[in-house]
């Protein structure tokens, strides 16, 4: 397996960071531009592996979607094959297999859709047979366990027959990326209620539309993390709004008390030093991928914190928590569950000069912990693994004036 050396930069200059497109937008938008009759005018869509799978599928439109690792590509595409009638089998890596989706099967068949699993019940691959009328207007589904459910659903809802108004039962976790679905397909044309626990969305078409994407701010999180952790510097990051639609643009007031002040303007936002406030509790409810970016930034900054919400780490790429807990060991610090549902980040008081970080398989295991390179020096195994929302990572860190390794 390749690695990656990254040696210490503790200050940083003046740097400008060219970040990516928004995957997460990317794929909604380009789900709705195939729900659109009529053609829509889509630019700045994501470089990202998972974007990237998503344009090839729908374009090639072959009879198996083999969509890789890509968790959104999977949801999506098969609440888009089931509902628009299409005989389709889906499948990913081994990983993705492991994957539940069990919940969105089970509300596509109460809708009408024909959906068999093709190994384990309840989890990739499977394949939908058909959709021949819609059963039901109303559906209840659980809002703590995965958005993508629910924004695979509401995407598809305004070209069924009777429309959708779905019931979101429990907490509602990741709420931030639902509205940012809602707000995308209004940006079509797509008229929408979202009171309380309920959504409702009556029959209509998207309307083709003019759609320019929005820098991704999970991938933004990443060098705020970096300017906390260093001793100096100044970065600014390209295409970024104050006013976004993505919830993990809640790193900026999050990293406001970790010590960089954020000052937007109309090509992005300008991230400086400030001093450090400190913060007691974060809940992740809402912006679970950036848990890890300020588990790393806590621990190397010294600073104890609570996290809630996380809840969903268990189920993505790999077991955040538990790679996270690995992880943090390596540089003696902890990510400690002290009472159930509550993890308490137990910073590092002795940091190490080096350390190889494994990264699960997991984009954002390697990128929440490129800032440890800060405070020292840090081998990547298999560094590949960010292609999958993020290929011009390690491109990007060497803007900062250092020379990644790669050794095979």
């Amino acid at each position: 397996m390749n690695t990656i050396t990254i040696p210490r930069k503790s200050r940083l200059g003046h740097v400008l960071i060219p970040l990516p497109s928004s995957k997460s937008e990317s794929n909604r938008a380009l789900i709705i531009d195939a729900l659109t009759a009529g053609d829509n005018q889509l630019s700045n869509l994501a470089e990202a592996r998972d974007t990237q799978t998503m344009i090839r599928l729908l374009q090639e439109d072959p009879e198996t979607l083999d969509v890789l690792d890509a968790g959104t590509t999977m949801r999506f595409l098969t609440a888009y094959a089931a509902l628009t009638n299409r005989t389709k089998t889906l499948t990913g890596t081994p990983r993705m297999c492991e994957r539940p989706i069990g919940i969105l099967v089970d509300a596509l068949r109460s809708l009408g859709a024909d959906i068999e699993y093709l190994g384990v019940e309840g989890y990739p691959p499977l394949r939908t047979k058909g959709f021949s009328s819609q059963l039901t207007d109303r559906l209840q589904i659980r809002g703590d366990v995965s958005s993508q459910y629910i924004s695979a659903l509401v995407m598809n809802a305004p070209l069924l027959p009777k429309g959708l108004t779905l019931e979101l039962t429990g907490k509602i976790g990741s709420r931030t990326y639902i509205e940012m679905t809602l707000e995308l397909m209004k940006e079509f044309g797509v008229n929408y209620t979202f009171e309380g626990n309920i959504i409702s969305i009556k029959p209509q078409s998207y309307q083709p539309t003019r759609f320019a994407v929005e820098s991704d701010w999970s991938g933004a999180s990443y060098w705020f993390s970096l300017l906390a952790c260093a001793e100096e510097g100044e970065l600014y990051l390209t295409g970024l709004k104050a006013n976004s639609l993505q919830g993990d643009s809640q790193i900026v007031g999050i990293m406001d008390k970790l010590g960089v002040q954020s000052e937007f303007d109309p090509q992005g936002v300008r991230l400086t030093k400030k001093p450090i406030e400190g913060i007691d509790h974060i809940d992740f409810t809402h912006c679970p991928d950036i848990a890890q970016t300020v588990a790393v930034t806590c621990a190397l900054l010294g600073r104890s914190c609570d996290f809630t919400g996380l809840e969903s780490l268990r189920i993505k790429e790999t077991d955040r928590i538990d790679a996270l807990q690995r992880e943090l060991a390596k540089i003696h610090a902890g990510l400690e569950e002290r009472q159930e549902g509550v993890f308490t980040l137990v910073p590092s008081h002795h940091l190490p000069d080096r350390v190889q970080i494994h990264t699960y398989d997991d984009h954002r295991m390697a990128m929440a912990f490129m800032p440890l390179m800060a405070k020292m020096e840090v081998v990547f195994d298999d560094p590949e693994v960010v292609n999958k929302s993020y290929p011009s990572f390690w491109k990007h860190v060497s803007l900062l004036g250092v020379e990644p390794l790669i050794q095979q």
